[in-house]
């Protein structure tokens, strides 16, 4: 008889396990014995399975933050009723909670000016599925940037600032976040300082982006200033938009190393690439659920 060849024996495909539904939990509250117990006891009960789970104590404040992915039988609960089920269980513990289908995208309005690498980049990371977002709309004070946001089959508003129409230009602002349903705003190198009373109603859902360079290199052109300085390091910060201009909560940041022999457009190109992965990823990070407030600072679970 002719020997089996063993590796050849089963040829068929391994199984493929059914695609369970999976939502996202992320809490903070005050640290206290037995909320990991009672947040994986409540998942246990469902007949669900945790599929990750990210944590920090914050000794210092007293505080813990938890995100926990998982799963639940097909024939489970829906978001509504998990929500009911979590809800008694946040009072107990004081939690500050949000739990969501983790399938489902964040509706994302993007904000630009002139400058259209983070537009673009946006755009497409959305457009191939990398990031899991869904851009109803890109606003903009200028007109350059429409046909790029048209190519994606994205309406564009240009809704021109101006010192005597501000109030006005918002107030639009505002409206088209509530009609559009918006959860997450971007500034992608969106020019204008908003107004106080616009950083608070968007708290802690508006994303901004910027050079790395202040407070040293304020105004126009920084990266020439940077280069008349000769610096060594360039780099990007993404923060939630505050009424203090440039220093809210911040959620990510990176560098690359320069030297003598960059000109200006060099630093230009450099430091717009490295805006660009920036925001992507604190885009990406507060879209997946992964980034709580804690105070002034962020707790980013990755």
């Amino acid at each position: 008889m002719t020997p089996v060849n063993q590796k050849n024996r089963n040829t068929s495909p391994p199984l493929r396990q059914p695609q369970r539904p999976e939502f996202v939990l992320s809490l903070s509250c005050p640290d206290r014995m037995g909320l990991v117990h009672a947040v994986s006891g409540f998942v246990a009960r469902l007949g669900g399975d945790i599929l990750e789970n990210q944590h920090f104590d914050d000794r210092s404040q007293g505080r813990y933050f938890m995100r926990v992915r998982f799963s639940v039988p097909d024939a489970g609960p829906g978001l509504d009723e998990l929500c009911s089920g979590f809800g008694p269980i946040a009072e107990v513990f004081r939690i500050s909670w949000r739990l969501c289908a983790a399938a489902t995208p964040t509706r994302t309005l993007l904000l630009v000016s002139q400058y259209g690498h983070c537009l673009n980049d946006l755009l497409f990371r959305a457009s191939s599925g990398a990031l899991n977002i869904e851009i109803p709309a890109v606003v903009s004070n200028h007109r350059d940037l429409g046909p790029l946001a048209e190519s994606h089959g994205i309406p564009f508003h240009h809704i021109p600032v101006t010192k005597e129409n501000k109030p006005e230009a918002e107030a639009r602002l505002l409206e088209l976040v509530d009609v559009l349903g918006v959860e997450l705003v971007v500034l992608a190198r969106y020019m204008q300082i908003l107004s106080g009373d616009l950083c608070e109603r968007l708290a802690g859902r508006a994303i901004n982006i910027h050079h790395s360079f202040l407070p040293s290199f304020k105004g126009a052109k920084p990266y020439h200033q940077a280069h008349r300085r000769g610096v060594k390091l360039i780099g990007a910060t993404a923060h939630y938009v505050t009424p203090d201009l440039d220093e809210g909560p911040i959620i990510e940041q990176d560098v690359v190393r320069v030297d003598h022999a960059h000109t200006p457009d060099e630093l230009v190109r450099v430091g717009r690439d490295v805006e660009a992965q920036v925001l992507a990823r604190a885009v990406q990070w507060h879209s997946e659920r992964r980034v709580l407030l804690n105070g002034n600072h962020t707790v980013v679970l990755r």
